[in-house]
C-alpha cells in the first residue's frame, strides 16, 4: 500500500468555524485551526513530537459527519469543512479533563508547575474546579529522587505519554516506556528500576515536555539561597538563551529579558560576579581545536584516536559513554565550557553557579562529585529554578536596566583571551546532519555536525565501522 506523501507546495482550502483559509498541503488540522485564529485545546501534542492522538482533547468534527477526529494527528484535505467548537464537542473535552483530574492530585500550591501547568490551564479555561469523578483508590507513588538531577512523582502523571516519544524517538535513550494496560496503562522505567539504573543519560528531556509536575528537576535554589546568605564569596556563569526560559517562566513577552537585565538580577539577589557562558564556550572550542590538531599530528597515521568526538548537545558524553563505549578514545578530552568556569572561579575560593536551560548540567556535577580531582561548578541551576528565586525575591526583571558582564580578571587573576573566530563558526546545522570542509591552520580537514542525539547514532556506526572519514564530529 502506498502512502501519499504531502507536497508542501500545494494549497488546500478549508473552512474552519465558518472561515475560509488556504494552507499548504501536509498542515495538520491544529495548525490549520490556528492559522484561523482558533485555538483547539491539546494535552499530548509538542511542537519537538511527531502527531500522537492520546490525549483526544483536540477532537473536532469534518464535513458534518458524527465521527470525530483528533485535530493534532489528521491534515486537511481540499474542501473540508471544520468544527472546533461546538456543545457536544466541549462536552467531550470537558468529561476528558474531568476524567484527568479525577486521577490527579490535587495539589496545585505546593507543586513546582502551579501556574505553569497545561492540565491546570485546560481546567481553568473549561471552567472546571472539581471533577465529578471518583477514583476507587489512591495510587501511592511516593515521589522518586534520581542522582539528586530528577524527581518523578508519578501520582501527577497523565499518561500523555510525551516522557515516552522524547526519551525513545528523539533521543533514542529508552530509558522510559509505557507498560500494562487499560485502567493499569502506565508511564514506568524497566522493570521499575530508577532512572540512573538503567540507560537515562539525565538530558532532561523528559521533563522538558511534560506538561504537568510529574517529572522534574531537582530544585537546588536553598542551596543557592544559603550560599548567597552565608557571605561567602559567589560567582554566577548564565547563557544568554537563558532569557527566552525565563521570559516563559515569569510569564513576560518573548524577548523581555536580555542578558544585560539578568546579569543585573543575579547582582540583586546577592552574586558577587556574573560571567557570560558563551565565553567560556569559545575557550572549549579553542582548547578542542588544538586537541584536533595534537591528535592529526601524532595520532594521523593510525586514525586509532580520529575523528576526535566533542559537542554541545546536552547529554552527548554520557549518550557516547552508554551506548557507544568502544569510542571512549575518540572522546575530547578538553574541560567543558562548565568545567572551564569551574577552575578559573576555584583559584579564588568562591562558590560557582552554573545557570543553563540544561538540566543535564545537574549531572555533570554529580558526576563530577565522585571525583574529587575534577573541575566542576559547585551547584547548577536550571533557569527555571533562576525564575523562581527571582520570583521569590520580588524583583520585577522585566524594568532592571542593564549591567554589562564581569571580565575575567578579577577573579581568575588571569586574563584569556577569547577568540572571535573558532572552529565551529559554519554553516547551520537545523537539518540534520551536514558535512564541511574547514582549513585548520593549513590542514583541510571534513567536519561532520550532528543536530541531535538521534541522528548521532548514525555516526557514530560509521565511526564505529570505521567508514567514516570526518577528522572532527561534533554532536549539537
Amino acid at each position: 500500500m502506498s502512502h501519499h506523501k504531502p507536497d508542501p507546495n500545494k494549497s488546500i482550502t478549508v473552512t474552519i468555524d465558518g472561515r475560509q483559509i488556504t494552507v499548504p498541503e501536509g498542515t495538520r488540522i491544529l495548525e490549520a485551526a490556528q492559522k484561523a485564529g482558533v485555538h483547539i485545546p491539546t494535552i499530548c501534542d509538542h511542537p519537538a513530537l511527531g502527531k500522537r492522538a492520546v490525549c483526544r482533547i483536540c477532537v473536532v468534527e469534518c464535513n458534518g459527519r458524527g465521527k470525530l477526529m483528533t485535530a493534532c494527528a489528521n491534515d486537511v484535505a481540499e474542501d473540508m469543512i471544520i468544527v472546533t467548537n461546538n456543545a457536544r464537542i466541549l462536552g467531550i473535552r470537558k468529561m476528558i479533563l474531568e476524567l484527568l483530574l479525577a486521577n490527579h492530585p490535587q495539589e496545585c500550591l505546593t507543586c513546582v508547575r502551579n501556574k505553569k501547568c497545561e492540565l491546570q490551564s485546560l481546567a481553568d479555561r473549561f471552567g472546571i474546579r472539581a471533577s465529578p469523578f471518583r477514583h476507587e483508590a489512591e495510587r501511592q507513588h511516593p515521589p522518586e529522587t534520581d542522582g539528586d538531577v530528577l524527581i518523578r512523582n508519578m501520582n501527577k502523571c497523565i499518561k500523555c505519554g510525551r516522557c515516552v516519544e522524547a526519551c525513545q524517538e528523539i533521543q533514542t535513550v529508552r530509558a522510559i516506556n509505557s507498560s500494562r494496560r487499560s485502567i493499569h496503562y502506565e508511564i514506568s522505567t524497566p522493570y521499575g528500576q530508577t532512572l540512573g539504573s538503567g540507560s537515562c543519560i539525565f538530558c532532561g528531556k523528559c521533563a522538558e515536555v511534560c506538561p504537568v509536575g510529574a517529572i522534574y528537576e531537582h530544585d537546588q535554589s536553598a542551596e543557592v539561597w544559603e550560599v548567597l546568605g552565608s557571605g561567602q564569596r559567589s560567582a554566577a556563569q548564565i547563557v544568554s538563551s537563558a532569557g527566552a526560559v525565563l521570559d516563559d517562566e515569569l510569564g513576560l513577552p518573548p524577548g523581555t529579558i536580555t542578558p544585560g537585565k539578568m546579569v543585573t538580577a543575579l547582582k540583586l539577589l546577592g552574586f558577587e560576579k556574573v560571567f557570560d557562558a558563551d565565553s567560556f564556550v569559545s575557550l572549549a572550542d579553542k582548547e578542542t581545536e588544538n586537541n584536533l590538531l595534537d591528535r592529526m599530528k601524532n595520532h594521523g597515521k593510525s586514525k586509532k584516536l580520529l575523528p576526535l568526538i566533542t559537542g554541545s548537545t546536552p547529554g552527548w558524553h554520557s549518550f557516547v559513554e552508554r551506548f557507544y563505549p568502544e569510542l571512549l578514545d575518540h572522546l575530547s578530552n578538553c574541560k567543558s565550557p562548565q568545567q572551564i568556569f569551574a577552575a578559573m572561579v576555584r583559584s579564588s575560593k568562591a562558590i560557582s553557579v552554573s545557570i543553563t536551560p540544561h538540566i543535564i548540567e545537574k549531572f555533570e556535577v554529580q558526576k563530577a562529585a565522585q571525583n574529587p580531582a575534577a573541575d566542576s561548578v559547585d551547584i547548577a541551576l536550571t533557569a527555571q529554578e533562576m525564575g523562581r528565586m527571582i520570583r521569590l525575591a520580588g524583583i520585577e526583571i522585566g524594568v532592571l536596566p542593564e549591567t554589562p558582564f564581569d571580565s575575567f580578571v578579577f577573579i581568575a587573576g588571569d586574563s584569556f583571551t577569547v577568540m572571535n573566530q573558532n572552529l565551529f563558526d559554519f554553516e547551520d546545522t537545523s537539518q540534520g546532519i551536514k558535512e564541511a570542509e574547514l582549513d585548520l591552520k593549513g590542514t583541510m580537514i571534513k567536519v561532520i555536525t550532528v543536530d541531535g542525539l538521534a541522528r548521532a547514532r548514525k555516526v557514530l556506526d560509521s565511526i564505529r565501522s570505521g567508514t567514516c572519514k570526518a577528522s572532527l564530529v561534533r554532536l549539537d
